[in-house]
C-alpha cells in the first residue's frame, strides 16, 4: 500500500537467475507484496523489473534485498551496455556449458542408439557399454553443468513455489540416480564386464544438453526480440565538441550541460536538442519525422539530438541533454512499452503459476500407474514415463509466448514511427472500430498557405508584389502565408514607406508610393472601394473552405488573394486505408460547418462535428462511447488533451519534441495520417502473433502430456520436443520484426 497524495517514482531493474514465467511471477508478486510499493512489472523476456514507488516507504535496496532473498540476483538498470555485456558474458558460458556437455554426453548417446535393432550394425567400442565408464561421464553433466537446474529448483521450493528447474532437476536425477542403483548391483552382481545393465545415463545427460541448447538458442532470439532499442540507441552521439574558454574540447555527450555551446560538423550526429545560434546546414531528421529531405536549419532553429548535419558547420545552444531529449524520451517510452504487460498476459502468468505443480502431480499419477497397472514391478519403464511427463510439460513457451511478441509488435511499431506508451495500448488498438480526426494540424498542415489569386487589371506579378511587401511588416498568420506563398514565386518585394493595421479590417501601406488596402468586404465599403464583381468568385472559394482578402490600390478594385489550411499530402490516402480496415472516420473542428465540410469532402471523411469548442471535444467522444464505439481520438495533444484522455485509445500527433506526452496512448512520431492506420495494423497482426504462440506453447504441453504418460515418448524426445517449442514460439514472434504494411 502506498501514501495517499506521495510522489511515486519509477525504476527498473536487471534481473538474473529466471529460468520461466514462474520465476518472473514469483518476484513479481514478492516486489508487490513490499510496503510503498504501488505496481511492479516483472519481464520474463527482457529479464527486467519495472516498479513504481513511493521513495519515503521503500528503497531499491529494500527491493533487491527482496529479489535476492526469493534466489534472484537484481541491480538498477542504469547502463543499457553493462546489461548488453552481462547477457553476452552468460551466452559465452552457456557455449562452453553447451560444448562440454554435448561432448560427454556423445558416448552415451551412441550406447543408447545402438539398443535398437535397426541399428544394431553401428559399431560400438565395448567401454561404452560398461556402467563406470558412463557413470564417469554422466556425474559432470548432472553436477556440474546441470548444477544451475538444482539451484533454481532450491530456490523455488524453499519459497513454496515450483518452476522449470525444479522439472528438470526432478525428470534427470530421477533417471541418473536409477542408473547409480544399477550400476551398483551390477558391480556387486560381478556381470560381464562387456555388456552393462540398461542405463538411463544418456537420459539424464542429454536431456540437460537439450535444455542448454535450447536456452541458448532462445536467448539468441531474445537478444533480437530488443534490436528496435538498439537501433534507436545506436542514433544517439557518444560525444560532443564543445566551447569553453574560447577552447574545442571533445567531451562524453552525457557530460554536455544545458546552455553549451555545441559545434556539430558535417557529417556528425546532433549530440543534444538545441538551437541553431550560428551556421546554415541542412539537416536530416528522418529518424524521428520520417522526412526523407533534409531540413535547412539557421540561427533560431531548433535541431532534435540523433539528426545528422548533412553540410554546413552549425553552433548549437544545448536546451534539452541526457534523458530529456526526445530521442531519449522515445527510447524511453519503448522500452516501457516492451516491458510492460499487455492483459492476455496476466491469463498466461496465472497458467504458469498453477501449472508445475499440477505437472509434478500427474507424473507421479502416471509412475504409479504404470508401476502398479501396466508393467507391475517394471521400475525402470515406470521411471522412464514419469521423466518424459516431467520433461515434456516446461511451460517456458507459455511463458515467453506474450512478453516476445509485445517486444518485436512495438519494436517494429516504432521503427515505422508509431510509439505505443504500454502493452496494454498495443492489445486496445486492434478493438478500434471509430477514429476521430481533430482538423487543424491533424488533416490538415495547420499553418495557411497562399492558394489562389485573381487580379482586376494589373499583371499578376505586379499585383503580388505590392500586396506582399503590404502585408509584410503585418503579424497576422495569413499576412505571413501571403509573403511567404509570394517570395515562394520568386518575386522581391519592395520596401514598404508606411504601415497601418487596422484591428477588424485589414491593413493600410504605402508602397512605391501607392496606398495598398487588404482586407475584408466591410473595408472596401468603409472606403467607398466598389468590389460588387469580385463577390461571385470570392463566395465560391470561401465555399471551399478559403480565407479570402481584396485589396485596393489608389482607392481602385485590384484583385483578391484566397489563403488557406491545406490538407496533409497524405491524408486522403490515410483516411481510405482506415475506411478499408472497416474503421468509421469522423472529422471534429471548431471552424464553421462550411471550412469543415470543405475539408471532409476532399478529404473523404464523410461525417463532421463542427463549430466543436476544445473543452467540448471530450464530450463529443463521451457520446460516441455511449453509442458502444471504441474511439480512438487523434490530435496534436494541446487543446486536444482532454479528449485525448477520454478516448479509448488517444493518439497524439507529434514531430518528437512533445514525445512523451502525457495525455496520449500512442504517438505518431511522424505527423503523418498513415501512421494511424500503421497503428492499428500493428497492434492487430501483434494479438494474431499472441494468440498464436499461446495456442502452441498450450498444444505442446497439451498433447505433449498425455503423449508422454501413455509411453510413445522417449524422455531424449521429450527434451527436444520442449527445446523447440521455447525457440518456435520466439521465432514466430520475430516475425513481426519484418511485418510490412499495405
Amino acid at each position: 500500500m502506498t501514501t495517499a497524495g506521495a510522489e511515486m517514482k519509477e525504476a527498473s531493474l536487471q534481473i538474473t537467475g529466471m529460468t520461466c514465467a514462474a520465476c518472473a511471477n514469483r518476484i513479481e508478486k514478492g516486489l508487490n507484496k513490499l510496503e510503498g510499493i504501488q505496481q511492479a512489472n516483472v519481464n520474463f523476456a527482457m529479464e527486467t523489473a519495472h516498479v513504481q514507488f513511493n521513495p519515503s516507504q521503500v528503497t531499491l535496496q529494500q527491493m533487491q534485498h527482496r529479489i535476492d532473498k526469493l534466489g534472484y540476483q537484481a541491480v538498477p538498470k542504469q547502463n543499457r551496455d553493462d546489461a548488453g555485456d552481462n547477457r553476452d558474458r552468460e551466452l559465452s558460458i552457456q557455449k562452453r556449458k553447451l560444448i562440454a556437455s554435448a561432448l560427454l554426453s556423445l558416448p552415451l548417446l551412441w550406447s543408447m542408439v545402438t539398443h535398437f535393432s535397426f541399428t544394431s550394425w553401428i559399431w560400438m567400442p565395448d567401454i561404452f557399454m560398461n556402467p563406470w565408464f558412463q557413470l564417469v561421464l554422466a556425474t559432470p553433466v548432472q553436477f556440474i553443468i546441470g548444477w544451475q537446474f538444482y539451484i533454481g529448483a532450491y530456490k523455488a521450493l524453499r519459497n513454496k513455489s515450483a518452476n522449470m528447474d525444479v522439472l528438470i532437476a526432478l525428470g534427470t536425477s530421477a533417471a541418473y540416480f536409477y542408473s547409480v542403483y544399477l550400476s551398483m548391483q551390477w558391480g556387486v552382481n560381478g556381470s560381464d564386464a562387456h555388456h552393462g545393465p540398461s542405463l538411463y545415463f544418456e537420459t539424464s545427460a542429454v536431456l540437460i544438453t537439450l535444455v542448454i541448447l535450447g536456452k541458448l538458442f532462445e536467448s539468441r532470439a531474445k537478444g533480437r526480440a530488443s534490436d528496435a532499442i538498439k537501433a534507436l540507441m545506436g542514433l544517439q552521439a557518444k560525444s560532443a565538441i564543445v566551447l569553453r574558454d574560447g577552447e574545442e574540447m571533445v567531451i562524453p555527450v552525457e557530460e554536455v550541460v544545458v546552455g553549451d555551446l555545441v559545434l556539430v560538423k558535417p557529417g556528425e550526429k546532433v549530440p543534444i536538442d538545441g538551437e541553431v545560434v550560428e551556421g546554415v546546414s541542412a539537416v536530416d531528421e528522418s529518424m524521428l519525422t520520417g522526412e526523407s529531405i533534409p531540413v535547412d536549419k539557421q540561427p533560431g532553429d531548433s535541431v532534435i539530438g540523433g539528426a545528422v548535419n548533412r553540410n554546413g558547420r552549425l553552433k548549437v545552444r544545448a536546451a534539452k541533454i541526457g534523458k530529456d531529449t526526445a530521442l531519449a524520451q522515445i527510447i524511453r517510452v519503448v522500452e516501457q512499452a516492451q516491458g510492460s504487460k499487455a492483459p492476455i498476459q496476466r491469463v498466461a502468468d496465472r497458467i504458469s503459476g498453477i501449472f508445475v505443480p499440477i505437472v509434478v502431480a500427474l507424473a507421479a499419477l502416471a509412475f504409479f500407474i504404470w508401476y502398479i497397472g501396466v508393467v507391475p514391478g517394471d521400475f525402470a519403464e515406470a521411471l522412464e514415463k514419469t521423466i518424459a511427463i516431467l520433461v515434456i510439460a516446461c511451460p517456458c513457451a507459455l511463458g515467453l509466448a506474450t512478453p516476445t511478441s509485445i517486444m518485436a509488435g512495438s519494436g517494429r511499431a516504432a521503427e515505422m514511427g508509431v510509439l505505443f506508451k504500454g502493452g496494454e495500448h498495443l492489445e486496445s488498438t486492434h478493438k478500434i472500430k471509430t477514429v476521430v480526426l481533430d482538423k487543424t494540424g491533424t488533416v490538415t498542415k495547420g499553418k495557411p498557405e497562399l492558394t489562389d489569386v485573381a487580379t482586376a487589371s494589373l499583371a499578376e506579378e505586379v499585383f503580388l508584389r505590392y500586396a506582399a511587401a503590404a502585408e509584410s511588416h503585418s503579424e497576422h498568420p495569413l499576412a505571413e502565408a501571403i509573403v511567404a506563398g509570394v517570395k515562394g514565386r520568386g518575386i522581391a518585394l519592395p520596401a514598404v514607406q508606411q504601415f497601418e493595421a487596422i484591428p477588424g479590417y485589414g491593413i493600410r501601406a504605402i508602397v512605391e508610393g501607392k496606398e495598398v488596402l487588404a482586407g475584408t468586404r466591410k473595408l472596401m465599403e468603409q472606403r467607398h472601394i466598389p468590389v460588387r464583381e469580385a463577390f461571385a468568385a470570392m463566395e465560391q472559394l470561401e465555399r471551399a473552405g478559403k480565407t479570402v482578402m481584396l485589396f485596393a490600390i489608389d482607392g481602385e478594385y485590384s484583385g483578391m488573394i484566397a489563403v488557406a489550411d491545406t490538407m496533409k499530402d497524405s491524408s486522403r490516402e490515410a483516411i481510405a486505408r482506415l475506411k478499408q480496415m472497416g474503421i468509421e472516420v469522423i472529422m471534429i473542428t471548431g471552424d464553421n460547418k462550411r471550412t469543415a465540410a470543405a475539408i471532409a469532402k476532399e478529404a473523404g471523411i464523410d461525417r463532421v462535428l463542427a463549430e466543436v469548442l476544445p473543452e467540448g471535444k471530450a464530450d463529443e467522444v463521451k457520446k460516441l462511447q455511449a453509442e458502444g464505439k471504441m474511439v480512438a481520438m487523434v490530435g496534436d495533444g494541446i487543446n486536444d488533451a482532454p479528449a485525448l484522455a477520454v478516448a479509448d485509445i488517444g493518439m497524439a500527433i507529434g514531430t518528437g519534441t512533445d514525445i512523451a506526452m502525457e495525455a496520449a496512448d500512442v504517438t505518431l512520431m511522424r505527423g503523418d495520417l498513415n501512421s494511424i492506420p500503421d497503428a492499428i495494423f500493428m497492434s492487430r497482426k501483434t494479438m494474431v502473433n499472441i494468440r498464436q504462440n499461446l495456442f502452441w506453447a498450450l498444444a505442446y504441453n497439451s498433447l505433449g502430456i498425455p503423449v508422454a504418460a501413455i509411453g510413445l515418448l522417449a524422455p531424449w524426445v521429450a527434451g527436444a520436443a520442449m527445446a523447440f517449442s521455447s525457440v518456435s514460439v520466439v521465432l514466430n514472434a520475430l516475425r513481426l520484426q519484418r511485418m510490412k504494411v499495405k
